[in-house]
């Protein structure tokens, strides 16, 4: 069997860190036969420590060497680079969020299935251990038709001081569109990804822009901030369940935190640990797993699944379909939070 040719383009923190070493681990697989950024020095350093043979700063002439891209820069050029990615024939395994706005995510689309390439986005959570076990209990009906899902993903005064986390332009938002979106994702997976038909939000910045910062993550400017660094949101389904939600990368609380809870009709399910509960047997029962199996690496299972399915080996685990109905709900609370309304979708 053929191997995957892998191009990279982005050689920042999440390409060195997450994508890079997990493609090199399955090289059974794939190859990495080039990486491209608009900064050359920084691409030859990357291609350099990872023994990449090909550099490039246009990613139109990358294509002609790879069957597929991953997409780690900033949010701003994940569409056009997707879709020149999908019309030059190569698959696109793209960076959470999947675009700016969700118009831009239905262009994605549009061209995955005008190029048949498959299009898949980095919500990596969803291959964690703990998440995959509690979707194969939602699935097996342990917890029955779910109701209610709590939502949080919460930080102390840990703002990114570094790279373009802060920028609006280039990212466009903050801790919703950077963080909180991987719970949004994983939260309406486990829920069967039901269609939201109301979203009520408000985002904050007003802490971040307040002078002598304390912050973990290093240095930025409060006076130039404007993006989010606290978002609350309610979100009502189709189907009668609602999403209680809130995420923040500035919050003032004693530890960070985040988890999913989901609340069905004969159980539920908690995360971060997983554990089941249950009323059965005229008792109330906790169920912790004393061992789940899979790797401890989500990074890893995400790019082997984007591998197999670009092989025909697998089912893409993360949907295009699915991503865009992420970014629906972001675009839904940032202007709810605007406009102080609720917005029907």
């Amino acid at each position: 069997m053929a191997k995957l040719k892998m191009g990279i383009i982005g050689t920042g923190g999440i390409a060195r860190d997450r994508h890079i070493p997990a493609y090199q681990k399955i090289s059974d697989l794939v190859t990495i036969e080039a990486v491209c950024d608009l900064n050359m020095q920084a691409a030859e350093e990357v291609a350099k420590q990872f023994g990449i043979k090909k550099v490039y700063t246009d990613y139109h002439e990358l294509f002609q060497e790879v069957d597929a891209v991953t997409i780690c820069t900033p949010n701003k050029f994940h569409a056009e680079i997707t879709i020149a990615a999908l019309e030059a024939g190569v698959h696109v395994l793209c960076e959470k969020p999947m675009a700016i706005n969700a118009a831009e995510c239905e262009s994605m689309i549009e061209a995955s299935k005008r190029a048949g390439k498959m299009l898949s986005i980095g919500f990596h959570y969803r291959f964690t251990k703990d998440a995959l076990a509690a979707k194969r209990v939602i699935l097996e009906n342990e917890i029955g038709q779910p109701i209610v899902a709590r939502v949080h993903a919460m930080r102390r005064r840990k703002v990114p001081g570094w790279g373009v986390f802060t920028n609006k332009d280039l990212q466009g938002g903050g801790s919703l569109i950077d963080w909180g979106c991987h719970f949004l994702d994983l939260s309406l997976w486990l829920l069967g990804n039901p269609k939201p038909v109301q979203v009520i939000g408000q985002s904050y910045n007003g802490l971040s822009k307040m002078p002598n910062q304390v912050n973990e993550w290093g240095a930025f400017n409060h006076e130039t901030f404007n993006v989010d660094d606290h978002v609350t949101a309610y979100i009502k389904f189709d189907n009668g369940a609602t999403m209680l939600f809130e995420t923040s990368w500035s919050a003032n609380i004693k530890e960070d935190s985040e988890g999913v809870s989901i609340s069905g009709e004969t159980g539920g399910i908690d995360l971060f640990p997983f554990e089941l509960n249950q009323a059965k047997h005229g008792m109330l029962l906790n169920s912790q797993a004393n061992w789940i199996p899979g790797d401890d690496d989500p990074g890893l299972t995400q790019v082997t699944n984007f591998v197999e399915s670009c092989l025909g080996l697998s089912e893409l685990i993360v949907k295009p379909e699915e991503a865009m109905q992420v970014s629906k709900i972001i675009d839904a609370i940032y202007h709810s939070s605007e406009t102080s309304e609720m917005v029907n979708l």
